[in-house]
């Protein structure tokens, strides 16, 4: 999962950013409103962390140009600004939620799993297939009850691919929601991941749709 950080306070962006890719995230942090805007034309993003007080480009400026274009993303304003009518004004501009300084990284984390389960419509932090299990607030992944270990990378694909389990996944998409700027990506990380994740689960689960990508498999289709 890819979230945006706009935030112009270098210290507290490199908190928040650390713990948001410690918590299984792949993050790009933008400290000018101007970047901001360039940024979600160029990437589609899973959810945007915005503060409204952004030099160049206002958060107020931001949202409503995301609006424009990807009018369901999930926009979580992170900001000062702490009255009552600004946290009105900020939701009904288009927010989805509003989230004053200074918070926990905790709650910080709990709101953007929020977010994600009402996107996606989920009911609660597990996401099911057939007899896989992954709990997306632990970060873990159980098969017929039995904990299987994962990597970050294994679990960010798994849990791309879940979340969408009729859905073609291209390697393309799936490098877009795994790395951030200035990652280094292999040419075959992508397959090695799927490779190692068979491995773990079961080569029945995810299917190679050649020449486009990988979806999820049922056991009794395979």
């Amino acid at each position: 999962m890819r979230i945006l950080l706009a935030e112009d306070d270098a210290s507290q962006a490199d908190s928040i950013k650390t713990w948001l890719e410690m918590d299984g995230y792949s993050v790009d942090w933008v400290e000018r409103g101007d970047h901001a805007l360039l940024a979600i034309e160029q990437h589609v993003y899973d959810c945007v962390l915005l503060d409204r007080g952004l030099p160049k480009a206002t958060g107020d400026e931001i949202l409503r140009r995301l609006r424009q274009v990807y009018p369901l993303t999930p926009v979580i304003f992170i900001t000062a600004r702490d009255s009552i009518a600004d946290r009105v004004e900020g939701l009904d501009l288009g927010a989805h939620d509003y989230l004053v300084k200074p918070f926990s990284l905790e709650e910080l984390s709990a709101r953007v799993r929020a977010q994600l389960r009402v996107q996606h419509q989920q009911a609660d932090n597990h996401l099911n297939f057939a007899e896989l299990t992954l709990d997306t607030q632990a970060k873990t992944l159980h098969k017929n009850n039995e904990l299987i270990a994962l990597t970050s990378r294994e679990y960010q694909i798994l849990h791309k691919m879940m979340l969408h389990p009729e859905h073609i996944m291209t390697r393309e998409q799936l490098e877009e929601s795994l790395y951030a700027w200035g990652d280094e990506i292999e040419s075959n990380a992508i397959e090695v991941f799927i490779y190692q994740l068979r491995k773990k689960i079961g080569s029945h689960y995810i299917k190679t749709v050649r020449g486009l990508g990988y979806r999820m498999n049922l056991p009794e289709s395979s």
